[in-house]
C-alpha cells in the first residue's frame, strides 16, 4: 500500500544516484549507449531494452 501525497519525489534522495549508476550498468548490458542527460534519440525498443534488463536484474 503506498501513500500518494501528489509528487514524484524518492523519498530517499541518495536513491535517484543508485539508480542512474543502475540504468548506465544494465544499458551497457544490453548494448545501448546512454549519456548523461537527455536521451530523447533513443527508440522505443532501446529504452524497453534497458527497462526489461533493469527489471530482469532486479
Amino acid at each position: 500500500m503506498s501513500t500518494q501525497n501528489g509528487s514524484n519525489k524518492a523519498m530517499v534522495p541518495e536513491a535517484r544516484a543508485a539508480m542512474d549508476r543502475f540504468k548506465m550498468e544494465a544499458a551497457s548490458e544490453v548494448g545501448v549507449n546512454l549519456k548523461e542527460g537527455y536521451n530523447g534519440d533513443l527508440t522505443s525498443r532501446q529504452a524497453g531494452s534497458v527497462g526489461g534488463q533493469m527489471v530482469k536484474k532486479m
